[in-house]
């Protein structure tokens, strides 16, 4: 089961391109970079990880909702 849900990701982005672009490319850079936005994760794969900052705020989206 993914966390977060792509019901409630739909709720900080309102679509679901932006979201897959978006939350790659946070997770090339966490990958490359590793600068973590948040001190714990549910997930440990980087996509995931971006899943999360993106749902939680962490990470702030520019033209969206």
């Amino acid at each position: 089961m993914l966390y977060p849900s792509i019901d409630k990701l739909l709720n900080v982005i309102d679509s679901k391109y932006s979201l897959v672009t978006v939350s790659a490319s946070r997770a090339r850079r966490l990958q490359e970079e590793a600068n973590p936005l948040m001190e714990k994760y549910e997930s440990h794969k980087f996509v995931g990880k971006a899943l999360e900052e993106i749902y939680s705020g962490a990470l702030k989206v520019k033209g969206t909702n």
